[in-house]
């Protein structure tokens, strides 16, 4: 049952190792919640055989969950500031597995987008409240570390999703794996429901809290905020550039492979996830020491670690659309996750920096909204795109439509540039 105090079942402060076992708690959980989101997309050469959608169709399917999960963000991240976080996060778990499970039974266009919605719904309730929570087990000295070793969960959880998705999908039939991948899932819910603890709010940002922090904050309070910190609305505009990109690999990437490669669908599934997300993995423990390392001598260290990443990643952008053979293409890729992996570890930790702890599950939902509201635009593009475009074939047209996205990216990046010029006032303005 979903509590309603701010505070339930506080631990004051945690002992260094339990807020390492939380972290381990919530990883697994994170690796469900991409495991379960990516899988559709390794299999819609498969749909598109047995069911004759078009990329358009596909492209809906595939946005579906991102526009449900980014316009619900708001809702579950002001609830994650009032409600008890371990509830949200597991109960979400406990929904989105059920209903991708209920994903292999579908047969018609409305069913897959009515799936992959509900699937966003569930899934919009668990990172507002798992960054939020896990902000309170680790202080300044830790967070981006935190926050991006459970990132890493993200990376490898779309690797499963998109390999394992693959494979069943080959050897097995693709409704299997969605059976297998929702299952899991429930089970996990269960099994951490025990060992998961609520923490106290901003417990590691004042040791001694006044009375008035365990208020939780009205929306007008939260608006009026975030409106008077301009650093939180570049961030989140730079976020939106950069899940513009990120969604449109999350989705197109196997399909890419195996119509412009020639990729096996088992091989396109793995190839098409391991290679960016793996350097992701490698990259973001890396990418959150630097942030943690640069925060501590400059209030904009975490975004300017962040704009680097999107700067230097752009290059790698236009490279994976430019590829006309499989060897650059999979270069192109591993580079590309590497610096992706810089700007993902800092994604909550920056906005963290420059918003109290009452506001921050508002915020990171706020976050998701943004970016995923927009994000959702990219996969419908360029299935549009691939159809309408200039060139011959589909293959040319997806191909110019990838390597535009540099653009995206480099806009992404000046916004953060701008949000580290002006992060001076607004940390010191915060407290931190």
């Amino acid at each position: 049952m979903l509590s309603t105090s701010p505070n339930p079942q506080v631990v004051p402060k945690a002992s260094a190792g339990y807020k390492w076992w939380v972290l381990l708690m919530l990883w697994f959980v994170c690796f469900f919640n991409y495991t379960d989101r990516q899988a559709i997309s390794s299999v819609f050469p498969k749909l598109k055989a047995e069911f004759g959608f078009d990329k358009v169709q596909l492209g809906l399917i595939g946005s579906a969950f991102m526009y449900v999960y980014a316009f619900g963000s708001p809702v579950a991240g002001y609830l994650g500031d009032r409600l008890r976080r371990k509830d949200l996060i597991l109960g979400g778990c406990l929904f989105w597995s059920a209903i991708t499970a209920l994903t292999g039974w579908c047969n018609q266009l409305w069913q897959f987008i009515s799936v992959r919605a509900l699937t966003g719904l569930g899934e919009t309730f668990y990172f507002p409240s798992a960054t939020s929570l896990l902000s309170d087990y680790h202080d300044g000295k830790t967070r981006s570390r935190a926050l991006g070793i459970h990132n890493s969960g993200v990376y490898i959880g779309t690797i499963a999703g998109g390999w394992l998705g693959a494979w069943f999908a080959d050897h097995l039939g693709w409704r299997l794996g969605f059976y297998i991948f929702g299952a899991a899932g429930i089970g996990l819910a269960l099994v951490l429901y025990r060992g998961l603890q609520e923490p106290a709010r901003g417990v590691m940002d004042s040791p001694a809290p006044e009375p008035a922090a365990a208020r939780p904050l009205t929306v007008m309070e939260i608006g009026r905020l975030l409106l008077a910190k301009p650093t939180a609305l570049l961030l989140l505009a730079g976020f939106m550039a950069a899940n513009f990109v990120a969604a449109i690999f999350l989705v197109w990437t196997p399909t890419f492979l195996v119509e412009k490669f020639h990729f096996q669908l088992t091989m396109a599934g793995f190839s098409g996830s391991v290679f960016i997300n793996a350097a992701s993995a490698l990259s973001v423990p890396f990418g959150g020491w630097l942030a943690d390392h640069w925060a501590a001598r400059l209030a904009s260290g975490r975004i300017l670690v962040q704009a680097l990443g999107l700067l230097t990643g752009s290059v790698f952008v236009f490279g994976v659309g430019s590829a006309n053979n499989a060897g650059l293409l999979l270069l192109m890729m591993s580079l590309f996750g590497l610096c992706k992996g810089f700007y993902d570890s800092n994604i909550f930790a920056s906005i963290f920096d420059v918003v109290e702890p009452r506001a921050r599950g508002t915020a990171a939902g706020l976050m998701n909204t943004v970016g995923w509201g927009g994000g959702a635009l990219g996969p419908v593009m360029v299935g549009w795109l691939s159809q309408h475009g200039r060139h011959a074939t589909e293959m040319e047209n997806m191909s110019e439509a990838i390597a535009l996205c540099s653009g995206i990216y480099v806009a992404g990046a000046l916004l953060l540039f701008a949000a580290a010029w002006r992060a001076g006032r607004d940390v010191e303005r915060s407290g931190h």
